[in-house]
């Protein structure tokens, strides 16, 4: 799709039209939150179509974002940053701190998907917190309207980089109950 310049010689205005296509920051953000393969990307970015996804990444690879490897001896593909995405880490950090800062949370989080923000805080867990077990942590999401799945688990297994997100019921004891709910800050 062509896109209208600004017709600026603002380099701020030519990064955004480089970044401006929808996902491009979100798939940004997952490449540099670790994710290399496709479809950890699309859970990651979340309420984006697999068909887009692949649009988008190969628009991303041909402007030097993002290089796709295949390995031939079992045929996976994946995507990682380049030299140029990963210059671009310290001004999206710059940014996030920022919009944290000046953007109310009640904002922030009002169209937030659960599914996908479990995918990105089992990223989060320090599991050298954690005991040296296997340990099982169950979210419920208390919610009106209800989300589409109201409860999570992650089971950390010892050895593990990251605990297993489950949206059954892994039917193991559960150490840590985490319980969330609409909050009124209204009087």
């Amino acid at each position: 799709m062509t896109r209208r310049p600004y017709g600026l010689v603002c380099p701020i205005s030519h990064a955004c039209e480089f970044l401006e296509p929808r996902w491009t920051i979100q798939i940004l953000t997952e490449l540099w939150n670790g994710s290399t393969r496709f479809n950890d990307i699309r859970k990651g970015v979340g309420n984006v179509s697999s068909a887009l996804l692949s649009r988008r990444l190969k628009e991303m690879e041909a402007l030097g974002l993002v290089e796709r490897v295949e390995d031939e001896a079992t045929g996976t593909i994946s995507y990682f940053r380049t030299e140029k995405s990963i210059r671009l880490e310290p001004a999206m950090n710059a940014l996030a701190e920022w919009a944290q800062c000046n953007i109310e949370a009640e904002i922030a989080l009002a169209d937030v998907d659960v599914s996908t923000l479990m995918w990105a805080v089992r990223r989060k867990i320090d599991l050298a917190e954690l005991p040296r077990r296997r340990a099982v942590i169950r979210f419920h999401f208390r919610e009106d309207p209800p989300p589409r799945c109201p409860h999570y688990w992650f089971v950390v297994e010892p050895g593990s980089d990251l605990p297993e997100l489950c949206s059954l019921d892994p039917g193991r004891d559960v150490d840590l109950y985490v319980e969330t709910g609409v909050v009124s800050l209204g009087a």
